[in-house]
Parts: structure tokens; C-alpha cells; sequence
């Protein structure tokens, strides 16, 4: 992080502060939960992205001499809030699911316990990570998906927003399970491969489109990809790909190559090219397509028996175009009194969907024993031990009388330490165990819970006794 984005916060946020160190809840330990309430494109779950960002942030957490007189400058803050703020730091702890974590509606995917203060003041930039990248992480999964194992490459840069949209977008897609990106700039910063050809631009310059891919070719023999759609693709462009892949490649013994397909109807032209590639003798040769690609197109072209071997999506995914907010949220769901008791809060709404669940809480994710597959997620009170030796009875707290008693289980808590007492206590794994752990917990859901459309509802229960605390809530506030 080359800028300390401190400042990067609604104003209320500062508002609120000045209030609480005015009347004495600064040192007032608090309790917000990150979490959502509809998965993008109403699919069956998300993938929770973008947690390195949070950690970077709050190790770079400070204020400046120049950020507090900006700040005095507005002529409303406390003096006395003005000086706390010059030695601010975080000194809470951070509990998260790890990066590439399938996730689901309503269920903390962070929580913070820290000085109120200090956690108010970091909650736009924490939803700004989370969101963000969880949101292109989740349409990266989607797209991958339906490739059936081909590969994804990002290639949405020049249609993000903003510089942070396309690096750390990139980054989420490459978590979301893309095999590489367009943008040089994510491989430098964060090790995901980057790669590219060319462009319409590199054939227009020369005289003809033979020469243009006789000169790529001579100065990137090693598997290069050649864009044949300038001109004509079936007349034109295949027909030299083939001839300079014969006269430039094979005399060294190189097989490995490429052409790319990026307008006409893609599954006709891949069919006709893949047979002319082959009649040719380069049945290594790949087929890459692209032109604003999404997962319902790639399925409607696999499902046509389009002979492409890889992706390139653009603007679709770096946008999610179709679904492109993540609607997390930040919510105070309990406090710490003077004597350390901690005291759950709710917040109530006559929309029952805005409703928060109360408390301190831990998540299990339950998983059979025989498949391996996820069966649901339980929220429990933080001081809740699940014994997974014993059959455990769960249950749906919007429908009560929905029961099922689990056996032959195994239970595992979500959420991890991140930082204690303002210390990171967690190893960030490297970019590549993050998608190979996402693509990991993906398969451990059912099939019927990937689905693109009606996906199966994936259960997130409430623990008996954090149900009973919610309704004892309710019964006081929500009258």
C-alpha cells in the first residue's frame, strides 16, 4: 500500500467519533459483523474476497498532522479528538474467513471487536475491499464454471473503474479461478500471471496481414496467439495463421500456438477454424475467444459444441455488469459494558430482510463425513462449543418446524484470527493457495447449490440459544 487511505471514510464516521470520545465510549470495546444479504445475480453463494487489502490498511492505519488540520478545518471537531487522533492506532481484533471462502447470505464473513472509535472509523474501507473484490471473485467463479475446465483468462482492465478496479480486480478473478489476466500491473504486485498478444493495431500496420503475423511470429516463437478477425476471418485470417505457423514454426520443431476470435459468431468460426487447423496439421493449436463473454453466453457455446479452448472476458466480469454492487453491510451487534459483559444489540426493521442477528458470534460450517460436501452453516454464540461426536439438531429460524438432526459430521469454525490486540496474528497465504483453496471449497458444495438459475437455498441457522436471544431482543425493540 503505497498511500495511507486513513481518510478514506464518510464523513459520519468522523461525526460519530468526536461524539463518542465526547461522551466516554472511545475505550468502549464494540462489535460490528460484515455480512450481506443476496448473492449476485441471485446465484447460490459468494466468494469472499479481498482480506490482504484489509489487512494492509489497518497495519498502515494513522492519521497525519496534515489529515487533522484538514480535519479542524471544518471548525466542528473537539479539539482534545483532534489530539487522540495524531497517536491513532488499531488496537482491536479482526476475525475473517479466509480468502477464497464460498460464503452466504446473512452469515459474518468479518467480525471486528474494537474501541469504538477505532471501529467505526474503518468501515467504509473494510466494505470497500470486501465488496469489491468478493463481488468480481463470485463472477469470475460463475464464468469459470461454465468453461467446464477451460481456461479464463481477465482481460477487463480498460473497462474497470479506475485503477484499483482492474488491479485488484484482476486479483479477485484470479481467486474466483481465471488462470491469468491482461493486467501487467496485478502480476507485478501480486504474482498472477499476465499475458497478451495483440491487437487489431499490430495487423494494421503492416502492408498485409501475412506479414504482420510472419514478424509476431519471428519475435515470439514460443507459443504465440494471432488475432485473425481483422479482415476476414475464414478467408483471410486462419488461412495465414496456418501458413506462418508452418513456415516460421514447425522448421524449429514448435508446436505450441494460437489464433483468437474476436467478433462474428464464435461458435460457427471456431468450428470451421479447428478444422482447417487440423486438415493443416496443428491440431495444438489453440482457440482463444473473446468479445464481451459472460457465463450464459460460455455455457450457450460449450452447449453448441463451439471448439474453443480458452476465454477471455472482459468488461462482463471486472463490472459484473449484470449484478454489479455486492451489497455488504457493517452492523453493531454488541457492545461491552464497564464490568466486560457483553451485551448483544439488534438492529429492527419492518423489512425482516434488514433485520441483524445479535451477539459476539462463531459460524460452523457442517460437512458430511461420506461425501465431504457442506450441509449448512450454523451461527452460534462466540462462547458455543459444537461437539461434532454427537448428533447435532439444526433448524430454520424462519421456519422453525424445519428440522434436520445431523450424524457422522464434522464441524468447522469460519471465521480465524486475523489480528489480536492490533497485531496481525494471520500468515497471508500467497495468491496461488488462495485459488487453489477457493477452487478446493467450491467442489465441496452440491451441485445443486452452483446451479445459475434457482439455485438450491443453502442453509444458515441460527444456534437454539442465539435464536432465543434474537427473539428476546425482538420482544423489546421491535414493538
Amino acid at each position: 500500500m503505497k498511500h495511507n487511505l486513513s481518510m478514506l471514510c464518510d464523513f459520519y464516521e468522523f461525526t460519530m467519533s468526536n461524539g463518542y470520545f465526547k461522551n466516554g465510549f472511545y475505550k468502549q470495546n464494540v462489535y460490528f459483523d460484515v455480512f450481506f444479504r443476496k448473492v449476485p445475480d441471485n446465484g447460490g453463494f459468494a466468494i469472499a474476497a479481498g482480506l490482504e487489502q484489509v489487512v494492509e490498511y489497518i497495519n498502515e492505519l494513522h492519521f497525519s498532522e496534515d489529515d487533522i488540520d484538514f480535519l479542524r478545518g471544518k471548525k466542528i471537531f473537539d479539539e482534545e479528538f483532534l489530539n487522540f487522533l495524531r497517536d491513532f492506532r488499531f488496537t482491536g481484533d479482526i476475525y475473517a474467513v479466509p480468502e477464497g471462502t464460498p460464503v452466504f447470505p446473512n452469515e459474518p464473513i468479518m467480525t471486528v471487536k474494537a474501541p469504538a472509535i477505532e471501529a467505526q472509523l474503518i468501515e467504509t474501507y473494510v466494505l470497500l475491499a470486501l465488496n469489491h473484490q468478493t463481488l468480481i471473485a463470485t463472477k469470475a467463479n460463475r464464468i469459470v464454471r461454465a468453461a467446464q475446465g477451460n481456461a479464463v483468462i481477465e482481460f477487463g482492465s480498460r473497462r474497470a473503474q479506475g485503477a484499483s478496479g482492474a488491479v485488484e480486480g484482476a486479483r479477485a478473478a484470479y481467486i474466483g479461478g481465471c488462470v491469468g489476466t491482461a493486467c501487467t500491473l496485478t502480476d507485478r504486485i501480486y504474482g498472477v500471471p499476465a499475458g497478451g498478444t495483440m491487437a487489431h493495431s499490430w495487423i494494421q500496420m503492416f502492408d498485409n496481414e501475412y506479414d504482420a503475423f510472419k514478424a509476431y511470429c519471428e519475435l515470439y516463437p514460443d507459443n504465440p496467439t494471432l488475432l485473425v478477425d481483422t479482415y476476414n476471418t475464414l478467408k483471410s485470417g486462419v488461412p495465414n495463421a496456418i501458413r506462418v505457423f508452418r513456415e516460421i514454426l514447425l522448421p524449429q520443431g514448435k508446436t505450441e500456438c494460437g489464433i483468437r476470435l474476436d467478433s462474428g459468431d464464435i461458435s460457427y468460426l471456431s468450428k470451421k477454424a479447428r478444422k482447417m487447423l487440423d486438415e493443416a496439421g496443428l491440431q495444438n493449436c489453440k482457440i482463444t475467444a473473446s468479445n464481451s463473454l459472460d457465463e450464459y453466453l460460455i455455457r450457450d457455446l460449450m452447449m453448441q459444441g463451439a471448439k474453443i479452448d480458452k476465454f477471455g472476458v472482459g468488461e462482463r466480469l471486472i463490472t459484473s455488469s449484470s449484478s454489479p454492487v455486492f451489497g455488504g453491510v457493517y452492523k453493531l451487534v454488541a457492545v461491552e459494558n464497564n464490568s466486560g459483559e457483553i451485551v448483544p444489540k439488534i438492529k429492527v426493521s419492518e423489512n425482516t430482510a434488514k433485520i441483524t442477528n445479535p451477539h459476539f458470534k462463531k459460524v460452523y460450517r457442517y460437512f458430511d463425513n461420506e461425501s465431504s460436501k457442506a450441509l449448512a452453516d450454523e451461527l452460534c454464540v462466540y462462547d458455543e462449543v459444537v461437539d461434532d461426536t454427537r448428533p447435532r439438531t439444526i433448524f430454520d429460524p424462519n421456519a422453525t418446524w424445519k428440522t434436520k438432526t445431523l450424524t457422522n459430521f464434522t464441524a468447522k469454525e469460519l471465521l480465524v484470527p486475523v489480528f489480536k490486540n492490533g497485531k496481525c496474528v494471520y500468515r497471508l497465504p500467497s495468491i496461488q493457495e488462495i485459488a487453489d483453496y477457493c477452487r478446493e471449497q467450491v467442489g465441496l458444495l452440491w451441485d445443486e447449490v452452483k446451479r445459475f438459475e434457482n439455485p438450491h437455498t443453502y442453509y444458515v441457522d441460527l444456534s437454539r440459544k442465539l435464536y432465543e436471544i434474537k427473539n428476546i431482543l425482538l420482544s423489546v425493540y421491535g414493538n
